[in-house]
């Protein structure tokens, strides 16, 4: 028996200590990640206002795939592997855009009905005769839920229907008529120096935000709690002070915001994040609503992309409200950057002993807890050789 198998049991204050320092600099691991995290779980696109029109597309490059959104001329969104089928090119090179009516490859020529099926191939005495679906671009599982198009790269992974994993939230959501609002700027993308379970660690928990965050503290931080990850969902709650206003952009925010009428009365000051495990966020605000989330580059580069949206028919003072709330969350997550580089640097040290979580970072320990699930090497204390890594975790999964 591999010696690793006898040494599972978990420590007493394991929850407390969360993830091992070496599964934040292990290549071997972040494979597995690949494979049992990303790559069979749902991952946020965009939403449908990205692909308003017929031929209208949004593409997704993550984690060695590439995904192409896009709306065929039946008014339908659908997923497919960005992919041709001749010789494995882009069909689609930009990250965003429109199409007539088909989408051609730009190597050699193979052209691509909106659903997916195969126009024609160029040359096509060169071939024999190719079945239209079969040679048709491949298809991935996609579920539209209020207005966000979630993607999965695997087909039947772990985790069940959108619909059904959401539906802790499905209420609280629905007052916002989030599939009726547009895009405020488009998708972001930027990268960040460090691993990227050190991103979600660090915006798993509300703890740091007295310290870290001077304009959220401002804002709401009287009121401000988390609920852990309960079957990959967890969620985060506050209502801002009206009589805030340390910071000029809390103060303007404050004063320029206008009454949420358009929502119960307990949501009118309300700034929500919902967790969606592994690697997505929902942001909800009385004005706007938005999704971000973090993919590995590397062990030590992630990934960040998200985007913002707003009420279709909002009015200035909305407006004003929002760009606001986009300063300070700005400023937040240049913070959580920060904080997110001094944690993960620390992994590489041997002075480093592991975390220690405080009663108040169930996020993080819940977060981790649905990882430890997915990849059971992680339960591991010591790290094992990097070309043990795969056979030991499969060995840890074969025993449940």
């Amino acid at each position: 028996m591999n010696p690793h198998l006898r040494d599972v049991a978990i420590p007493n204050d394991w929850d407390r200590r969360g993830l091992p320092g070496w599964s934040y600099h292990s290549n071997a691991l972040l494979e597995l990640e690949k494979e049992h995290v990303f790559r069979n779980h749902w991952q946020i696109a965009g939403h449908v206002s990205d692909v308003p029109n017929p031929g209208d597309y949004l593409t997704m490059d993550v984690i060695g795939e590439r995904a192409l959104i896009v709306r065929g001329k039946d008014g339908v969104v659908r997923a497919f592997n960005n992919m041709c089928r001749h010789r494995g090119s882009r069909v689609v090179a930009d990250s965003q855009g429109s199409c007539k009516n088909a989408l051609v490859c730009p190597f050699h020529g193979w052209v691509y009905n909106l659903d997916g099926t195969l126009r024609g191939a160029a040359r096509p005495r060169s071939f024999p005769e190719l079945d239209k679906t079969e040679f048709g671009l491949m298809p991935l599982d996609l579920e539209i839920w209020m207005g966000f198009i979630f993607i999965r790269f695997r087909k039947g992974g772990p985790q069940p229907s959108v619909a059904e994993l959401l539906k802790p939230i499905e209420a609280e959501m629905a007052h916002y008529n989030i599939a009726d609002m547009v895009p405020s700027w488009g998708i972001w993308t930027q990268k960040s120096p460090v691993n990227w379970k050190s991103v979600r660690d660090v915006d798993n928990e509300g703890y740091h935000v007295a310290m870290a965050h001077p304009a959220l503290q401002d804002l709401y931080g009287a009121t401000y709690f988390d609920e852990p990850f309960i079957n990959g969902v967890s969620r985060s709650f506050a209502t801002y002070n009206p009589h805030a206003g340390r910071r000029w952009s809390v103060r303007e925010y404050i004063k320029l915001a206008p009454e949420a009428t358009h929502l119960p009365e307990h949501l009118r000051k309300a700034w929500i994040y919902y967790g969606i495990f592994p690697n997505n966020a929902l942001s909800i605000m009385p004005e706007s609503v938005q999704f971000y989330q973090e993919f590995p580059l590397s062990t030590g580069e992630t990934l960040l992309r998200g985007a913002i949206y707003r009420y279709k028919d909002e009015t200035r003072e909305q407006a004003a409200a929002r760009y606001l709330a986009y300063r300070i969350d700005r400023d937040t997550m240049n913070e959580d950057v920060q904080l997110s580089v001094w944690s993960n640097e620390s992994m590489l040290s041997e002075a480093f002993e592991g975390f220690y979580l405080s009663d108040l970072e169930y996020g993080v320990r819940t977060h981790h807890d649905h990882l430890r699930r997915q990849v059971p090497v992680l339960n591991l204390e010591t790290a094992p050789e990097e070309k043990d890594m795969w056979g030991l975790n499969d060995a840890l999964r074969s025993r449940g």
